[in-house]
């Protein structure tokens, strides 16, 4: 070797040995990585990797106060936090090593997760040839989703650079409280023994010490499994002797037999030296799926109005109720309800009863706006109950349900238009006892207002129908009677002071007039009704709908005649038409719905929107970009004007192009649980919703009624 290569070499061998002692000096190299309201980096037990022993690094989240994120499993709703990672050769990852989560109440709901700092411990294991003096990079990719009453999926990309070294000391920022992360991580119980038992919709789990031990306190069982135990359900303690009873409400949502129970048990005093511990119990006895958690424990209504929360928690109840109250009257002015209360307010103009006929029939127009409010209500939360994701307004996300509502309000507006009397289709007797008994006719009407109104409250009340869907029975109960009587109200100051009949000009021509007017209201109802089927199926639907509305009025037009003493021909005729509108129209009531919609397409039809999925939303929040997020479906009146009106507006579209804003489309025209748990992470339980993604800042959500004035103010807080 010359001496000037030996220099060369020397020189070269200089620098890499100061390299190395400039790594082991400063140890890890980590970038921290900031989202809108969680700071996370990877951090280090010890200054270096030492081949052949294992390392703790730890997955930390600094979460913003008042928001948090979710354990491995997250309770009643949530997503746990994630770590994929992209390691050099000869180095393996173990998983997350969770700390005891805590519940965290949201309303109704109980969730587990954690706030503030949290770190989540993993174990490298390095392999013996790493080679001393060189540096690894970890590089992971951890996703989690931060809530506070809105939720947000976050996510960053992370490194970690660590020298390898033949020894290596304690990290000076993060040993110290990786070590004490580690001892206070779930451990089986010393000196207990733990038997569970199923008993139906309970499980109890006995805790008998060794020898005598201290009251463990507070104690909260979190299973490994969701759909297990109840996250809402109250967990209850009891002494038995020296031994201790936790009586846990099973899931109502159990699918699977239930015969072995994991997870994590906390208790506020501890169990001797440790406060949390990992249990595995086989269980005897048989578990059974518990009820609804609002039928079962029901904490929220327990609260006194001596605590904040219960404070809190009244005047939400009282917000939602003033919002059902206004929505419900509001209901009485949309265009498919707006004919039916006509009819009966001119009824009260024709009719000349007296003050208790006419208060009777209120009450019982009032007793069916009530009920079929609260059967609604209490249907969507059996089957939300049963595991099915659905919203208010779920009923018209069924195309069967759109077909016939359509065929309903044909029917309806053909009567008003007079091309045939609901008393000409029944027997004279059936007829004739309806004349009497204008009760049952008026709670009918009633029960008929709600099922048309029904898809029309979300834009009115959507805040409302969201906290009475997340609330115990009796809660949303109490929302959905407030509702019914919001749009019952005006009937019934009509009948209670009926003076207002004198203003009214006398009978005549002109009531004739006014009630065929009020038909075009329902055929424009039928024409959005044949457009929604449409968009859930095909054009073929479309087709078959119209063929059998076709059919059905031919039907009717002939049978008036018959009862007008036409003869028998026109009769065959009317029942041959009526059948052969059924025998077209079976198709759209027995097709498998799901099949008949995958041909639909799923993008928005306009290009400039984006579909929505929670993994793009997260990557363009990530990205550092606005998103405006449009909750939408074609059953949607107010969502289809607001589009027109609004989203569709010049000035509007220029804006959200010039601040270079994402526009994204959820479509909830057909059933999509994604969507249903966005709305429900948003506290809303139906459509438009309208959310503005704004970078460093928190979503900005935007009134359910858009005007461009709004959508420009809140682009301007970009």
């Amino acid at each position: 070797m010359t001496p000037c290569r030996h220099r060369a070499s020397t020189h070269l061998s200089r620098l890499l040995a100061g390299a190395a002692l400039f790594a082991l000096a400063t140890g890890a190299v980590a970038t921290a990585v900031k989202t809108e309201h969680v700071e996370a980096e990877l951090v280090a037990a010890r200054t270096a990797i030492v081949p052949g022993e294992p390392l703790t690094v730890a997955l930390r989240l600094k979460i913003e106060d008042g928001w948090h994120t979710y354990w491995r499993n997250p309770g009643d709703s949530g997503l746990p936090t994630t770590l994929t990672w992209t390691l050099p050769e000869g180095v393996a990852a173990g998983p997350i090593e969770w700390p005891a989560p805590r519940a965290l109440p949201a309303g109704p709901l109980v969730n587990y997760g954690y706030e503030g700092d949290a770190l989540h411990l993993v174990e490298l294991r390095p392999s013996g040839a790493l080679v001393a003096g060189s540096t690894v990079t970890l590089r992971a990719r951890a996703d989690w989703l931060v809530c506070r009453e809105l939720c947000i999926p976050e996510g960053a990309d992370l490194t970690l650079a660590l020298p390898v070294a033949r020894d290596a000391g304690e990290d000076p920022t993060w040993g110290a409280a990786i070590a004490a992360a580690r001892a206070v991580l779930p451990q089986p119980i010393g000196g207990w023994q733990m038997t569970g038992e199923a008993r139906g919709a309970t499980i109890a789990l006995k805790l008998v010490p060794a020898t005598a031990a201290a009251n463990p306190g507070e104690v909260r069982f979190f299973p490994y499994a969701a759909d297990q135990i109840e996250p809402s359900g109250a967990q209850r303690l009891a002494r038995e002797g020296d031994a201790y009873v936790l009586t846990l409400p099973v899931a109502s949502t159990l699918s699977a037999p239930l015969d072995r129970l994991a997870g994590v048990l906390t208790a506020s005093s501890g169990f001797g030296a440790a406060h949390a511990a990992v249990i595995e119990v086989a269980l005897a006895g048989t578990a059974v799926a518990g009820p609804k958690p609002a039928l079962a424990a029901a904490p929220a209504l327990n609260l006194t109005p001596s605590s904040p929360a219960a404070s809190a928690g009244f005047f939400a109840l009282a917000v939602a109720i003033v919002s059902a109250l206004v929505g419900g009257v509001i209901l009485n002015l949309m265009p498919c309800v707006f004919p039916i209360l006509s009819l009966k307010v001119l009824g009260f103009a024709t009719h000349h009863d007296t003050k208790p006929t006419l208060r009777h029939e209120a009450v019982a127009f009032a007793g069916g706006v009530v009920a079929t409010f609260v059967a609604l209500g209490l249907l969507l939360a059996a089957l939300r109950a049963g595991g099915e994701q659905l919203g208010w307004g779920f009923q018209l996300q069924s195309p069967e349900v759109v077909a016939a509502l359509a065929m309903l309000f044909f029917v309806l507006a053909l009567n008003l238009s007079g091309v045939f009397e609901f008393g000409q289709l029944a027997p004279s007797g059936v007829a004739g006892w309806t004349a009497k008994n204008r009760t049952v006719d008026a709670f009918g009407s009633g029960v008929l207002a709600v099922v048309v109104a029904s898809p029309c409250t979300a834009p009115f009340m959507g805040a409302a129908l969201g906290f009475a869907m997340a609330s115990p029975a009796a809660m949303m109960l109490v929302v959905f009677v407030a509702l019914g009587v919001g749009m019952a109200l005006p009937y019934m100051l009509l009948a209670w002071f009926p003076g207002w009949r004198r203003r009214l000009p006398r009978p005549g021509p002109w009531l004739e007039r006014l009630r065929q007017i009020l038909a075009f209201p329902l055929y424009a109802t039928v024409i959005w009704l044949a457009w929604v089927l449409g968009a859930q199926r095909d054009n073929d639907a479309v087709v078959r709908l119209l063929v059998a509305l076709l059919g059905i009025g031919f039907a009717l037009w002939a049978w008036r005649i018959v009862r007008s003493g036409g003869g028998r021909p026109w009769g065959i005729a009317a029942v041959l038409a009526l059948a052969a509108s059924m025998l077209v129209a079976w198709p759209l009531f027995t097709a498998d719905s799901e099949a008949a919609t995958k041909s639909v397409a799923a993008a928005p039809a306009d290009r400039d929107w984006v579909t929505y999925t929670p993994a793009k939303l997260a990557e363009l929040t990530a990205s550092g970009r606005g998103v405006f997020v449009e909750f939408t479906a074609a059953w949607c009146v107010t969502c289809q004007v607001n589009k027109r009106l609004v989203l569709d507006n010049g000035d509007v579209r220029a804006a959200f192009a010039r601040r270079n804003v994402t526009l994204m489309r959820a479509d909830w025209t057909r059933r999509d649980p994604a969507i249903t748990r966005a709305l429900a992470g948003l506290g809303r339980n139906g459509v438009p919703v309208y959310v503005l993604y704004r970078p460093g800042k928190e979503p900005l959500l935007l009134p359910e009624v858009l005007q461009p004035g709004i959508v420009l103010d809140g682009l301007a807080t970009l």
